[in-house]
């Protein structure tokens, strides 16, 4: 089965295709928590306050090695993440009014919730001999724009859909196992190849995240 490539889908403009997949991905979320004064100095008790917006940062990596191009044409790109978009819809020049795009990650059968880049650094580690930056680490921190019901943080006012689980494929794994483990009916497999377009099921990549669908 050939790598599928990660890539961050923008919200206006084309996609900006992850040459290398990252290694790993940190996906988290909190809530608020309000202690409410207790007479005579005994422990508060908590009153719950809300949800807070989910986040998630990876690192990526850029080169340009094959073909000489500086890798800022993907750098830049990137950097135009955390500009404020004139033609989006909720944009005001009257007011000066506007907002960078958010952005959904995909790999595969995954998509993250829709956020907004909070974070963003870039490192050029490899040159040319000429001084062009070939190569380049980026880190980069997500936060969750709106409520999404697909993968990540859910907001408590949108109710309660479960989100797709993801799974790492481990040596000596088939889907019809991983379909035994998630759903207890090894027969379901063909859920998981048709969720992550796998053709070969007997081809699957030690390593690799496989999206396990809800069990409705």
């Amino acid at each position: 089965m050939p790598t599928q490539k990660a890539y961050l889908k923008i919200e206006t403009g084309p996609q900006i295709p992850c040459e290398f997949n990252p290694s790993e991905l940190a996906i988290s979320k909190s809530n608020t928590w309000t202690p409410r004064s207790q007479a005579g100095g005994k422990e508060p008790q908590l009153n719950y306050s809300g949800a807070n917006p989910g986040t998630m940062n990876l690192n990526l990596v850029f080169d340009t090695t094959h073909t000489g191009d500086a890798v800022t044409s993907y750098t830049d790109r990137l950097m135009t993440l955390m500009e404020v978009d004139p033609n989006l819809p909720d944009a005001d020049e009257r007011t000066l009014s506007g907002r960078p795009p958010y952005v959904t990650f995909h790999w595969g059968g995954l998509r993250t919730f829709k956020a907004v880049v909070e974070s963003l650094s870039v490192s050029f580690v490899h040159f040319a001999a000429s001084g062009v930056p070939l190569r380049a680490k980026v880190q980069m921190g997500l936060k969750q724009f709106q409520p999404d019901n697909v993968f990540g943080p859910q907001n408590p006012t949108s109710g309660t859909p479960r989100p797709h689980r993801v799974h790492r494929v481990q040596p000596g794994e088939t889907l019809d196992r991983i379909a035994a483990q998630h759903y207890g009916d090894s027969t379901r497999w063909r859920a998981l190849a048709d969720a992550n377009g796998i053709e070969d099921p007997l081809a699957l990549r030690p390593g690799s995240l496989l999206s396990i669908p809800r069990n409705d």
